[in-house]
Order: structure tokens, then sequence, then C-alpha cells
């Protein structure tokens, strides 16, 4: 891996992981356009994973530390609550990826047709995201949090935004805009870390040659680019969400998805 390479590879990292245009979605088109696989490195997954949980942490750090306190006070108070939501939320990715890893692994194969159906989708989502109006804002409850984490869960498929459509979920179930957003954005930051987690296991179980041929100063360079990309993706899309703009978004996931549709029927 060359340092241009995993300059690039940050940068994307940092932006796609946050922003509602489906990273895995593009990641599948440009395998089928260049008819080769992207060659992975496991240790640099892990680097780029710990790169955009840390940037979770560090723009949600006073949210995070308050609900750490109210987990120590032991006491069923906002903080614990929220905790608890996230938990919730956790769960029909979690028995997705258990249950369905091998069904969900045939889905990763170059399927343009799917990427593109499926970002046309998220592009209808983020439109009418940007069109609701309340008169009333609800509050997160153990419902709302599973019913997002059940979309979490579906953006498992290659072009629907995981970022994208928990938001508009949460925005649809009637939480204001910017509450949306924020249990969008830590709700993830588990499952973040469970992926660098099997990855660095993974690389553990590589033989020790394999493991001595990563590049780590590379590596390093690309996490600090995807970290602080992570850092601009997320404080843009909070801005976005609060001015009702996903909507530019939107139009991208319909022009790449219906080029997408076309190029697989052509």
């Amino acid at each position: 891996m060359s340092l241009v390479e995993a300059i690039i590879l940050g940068i994307v990292q940092g932006l796609t992981e946050f922003l509602p245009v489906s990273s895995s979605g593009h990641i599948e088109l440009v395998k089928a356009i260049q008819g080769t696989e992207l060659e992975e490195d496991l240790l640099f997954t892990v680097f780029l994973h710990l790169a955009t949980a840390l940037s979770t942490v560090v723009v949600f750090r006073k949210d995070l530390v308050d609900i750490f306190k109210g987990i120590l006070s032991f006491k069923w108070n906002e903080e614990t609550k929220f905790a608890w939501f996230v938990l919730i939320s956790m769960i029909p990715a979690a028995l997705v990826g258990l249950f369905l890893k091998d069904q969900i692994e045939t889905l990763f194969d170059k399927n343009v047709l799917l990427v593109g159906s499926m970002l046309l989708v998220t592009g209808v989502l983020l439109y009418i995201s940007d069109t609701v109006k309340r008169d009333k804002a609800e509050s997160l409850s153990t419902g709302k949090s599973i019913i997002m984490g059940i979309v979490q869960a579906i953006s498992i498929l290659p072009g629907i935004s995981r970022s994208g459509s928990t938001i508009v979920t949460g925005v649809l179930l009637g939480l204001p805009r910017t509450k949306a957003a924020r249990f969008s954005f830590i709700m993830v930051l588990p499952l973040i870390l469970g992926a660098a987690a099997k990855s660095l296991k993974d690389f553990m179980d590589m033989p020790a040659v394999d493991q001595a041929s990563s590049p780590i100063f590379e590596m390093s360079i690309g996490f600090v680019v995807a970290f602080i990309s992570g850092l601009f993706a997320i404080k843009w899309m909070i801005k976005l969400v609060e001015k009702s703009q996903l909507k530019w978004f939107a139009y991208y996931c319909f022009l790449v998805g219906s080029a997408s549709v076309i190029y697989s029927l052509v």
C-alpha cells in the first residue's frame, strides 16, 4: 500500500462512514466497473474503524461523558435510558450478522442492479426527510430505538446509507432532527468498535510473516486522514440535517442509482 492509497482510503472511509451515500454501495460499483476485487488489509481496516470511532467520540464527547456518568450513578435517569436505547438498537444488526452472514455475503458480488436500486431508495428517503414537518417533537423510546435498529440492520444492503436511513427514520418517527442525527451517530459506535475487533482478530490469526508486512507508517497517515475526514463529515452532516438540506445527497443518489441501473441493463 502506497502513501497516496492510504490517504485516499482514509478520506473515503471518513466521509462515507457518516455521509448518506452508502460506502458499501460505492465499493461494489468500483469493483464492478474495474472487474476486480479490492484488496483488503485487515490491520488497515482496524485503523480506519478506530479512526471513525474516535471521530464520533470527539464530536459527542460531552454526550458520552454524561452517559457514562449517568450509568455509574446506578439510577434510571435520562443518560441511563439513552444507553439502554443504544443497546436495544444494536440487537437487529447483531442478529443479522450472526444468523444471515452467508446470505449477506452473496449480495456483495458486483450486483450493480441491486446497488443502483438501493441508491434510488436511499434518495427517496433523503428527499422525503426534508419535507417532513412536525408540530410536536416526540421523545426517543424503546420502540423507536428498535425500529431505528431494524433500519440500521437493513442498511447492510449495499446502496442503503446507514446514516441517512437511520436519521430519516428518526425524523419520520417524530424525533427532532438534531436528536435523530445524534442518536444515529452514537448508536453505530459500538458496531464500529465491534467491526474493528473482528478485523483485529482476523489479523492476529494471520501468519506472522503476513502481519510483519503491514506498512505501519502509511496506515498511521491513513488513520489521521480518516479521523479528520470523519470529524468534518459528522459536523457537516449535523448542519445539513438541521437545515433540511439532505435533498442534495438525494439528487446524487438518484443520479448514481439511475446510472447504475441503466449500466446493469445495457
